[in-house]
């Protein structure tokens, strides 16, 4: 913004606005910086900049201003209308990283160590599912996967683990699309002196806020919903504790080589801008689609936290302004009819990942859960015939229509 007194009321404006123009050469957007270094004016510029003053223009592993433009946006957006404990406006650090996994790496290692536990819950990505286990293993750092919506399960873990030091959770998870109540675990964690982590991947900042409820960290993989163009990889990673972002965090992000690039960032910036835009469209397309899936003789069961017959409704309505783009469902004739009706399919796209602006369909168990062992993605509900469907914001009767001729061939 060219006048920093002028308050924003709007989460378009803001993403729009808090990055543009604050670039040397005046430039309506932010240019894309593709330089590995900076040149410093002095011996006592470089020596002033390595000490902290501007990280961003040293060299790009350690910062760049086309990444900063897109961290100040994203954290401007997850802080947006939220106040501190002071009642002052809420201030965040973002960190970008080369993708959501790279973002996970330096939440975990920047907070636990050899000896340390992780508590998390049941249906997370695989992804993450590995991280934890065949990883964070290795480094002497144990994970207890617990069914903590229950808060008494989560109390008596708590109890019974005190090398608990960070609590991980997605909400809605993927793929089962669960909704998890970020108040309840927060209240509980704090009593422990516990961190809390949330993965916002699937709801963005524009639909959920976890540092209304007092979290420590928020990751994203911004390769989804935050680009919504599938154009580019990256993740970021916030936290609230600025001196810990700036220290601890920012040392393992730039020494384990996670930055992104310039390019991704630059992309990044642009698909902000309508995030509020496309999320209205995702979210009334995949309230349509899931009305008809629940509907449809064809279909067993439908996971859409916008269903008031999903057990999460409630939560997902206490903590999420929509009910996002994510449906699961499975088909009466379990993997035979999810595998003909997703080749059948005229528009709607076969593809892992998710949040892009067209239709994207996948089946979890031979994809992203695959090296997640078929008892441990049974457990977690994802069965051979669960079919995982990320709603696009395309015109809902060509969705729907092209749903209905597949659905007749199975």
């Amino acid at each position: 913004m060219s006048n920093s007194s002028f308050t924003l009321k709007g989460i378009t404006s803001t993403a729009i606005h808090t990055a543009s123009n604050h670039n040397a050469e005046h430039a309506h957007l932010t240019p894309i910086y593709a330089t590995s270094t900076f040149t410093f004016n002095s011996t006592e510029d470089g020596a002033a900049r390595f000490a902290g003053e501007d990280k961003s223009k040293i060299y790009t592993r350690l910062g760049n201003p086309t990444f900063v433009a897109a961290e100040k946006t994203i954290a401007a957006l997850e802080s947006f209308g939220l106040k501190n404990k002071n009642n002052e406006p809420l201030k965040l650090k973002a960190l970008l990283h080369s993708s959501g996994q790279a973002a996970l790496a330096t939440l975990f290692l920047s907070n636990l160590k050899t000896g340390d536990t992780i508590l998390s819950h049941y249906a997370l990505y695989g992804g993450t599912y590995e991280v934890m286990h065949k990883v964070l293993t290795d480094t002497g750092i144990k994970t207890i996967i617990a069914d903590i919506r229950n808060t008494d399960v989560l109390e008596k873990t708590l109890k019974e683990n005190s090398s608990i030091k960070l609590i991980h959770i997605e909400t809605p998870s993927n793929p089962t699309i669960n909704c998890i109540d970020i108040e309840s675990i927060t209240q509980i964690a704090k009593k422990y002196h516990i961190k809390v982590s949330v993965d916002n991947t699937f709801a963005t900042p524009y639909l959920q806020q976890p540092f209304k409820y007092d979290v420590d960290f928020v990751i994203h993989s911004t390769t989804k919903f935050l680009n919504g163009h599938g154009t580019s990889i990256g993740g970021v990673l916030i936290g609230k504790d600025d001196e810990y972002m700036n220290t601890k965090v920012w040392k393992w992000h730039v020494l384990l080589g996670s930055n992104t690039s310039p390019f991704d960032a630059f992309l990044l910036g642009n698909g902000l801008k309508t995030l509020e835009l496309r999320m209205d469209r995702h979210c009334s397309n995949a309230m349509k689609v899931a009305t008809y899936l629940q509907n449809h003789s064809a279909v067993a069961l439908v996971n859409y936290v916008g269903l008031p017959t999903h057990p999460d409704h409630a939560i997902a309505k206490k903590q999420m302004k929509q009910f996002g783009s994510l449906i699961s469902f499975e088909l009466k004739n379990g993997y035979t009819a999810a595998t003909k009706f997703m080749n059948a399919l005229k528009m709607c796209t076969q593809a892992i990942s998710l949040g892009t602006t067209d239709t994207l369909i996948s089946h979890p168990a031979s994809t992203s859960h695959l090296g997640v062992s078929q008892e441990e993605r049974l457990k977690f509900g994802i069965t051979n015939g669960l079919i995982r469907l990320s709603v696009g914001i395309e015109n809902s009767e060509d969705i729907l229509n092209d749903f209905e001729q597949s659905l007749q061939k199975i």
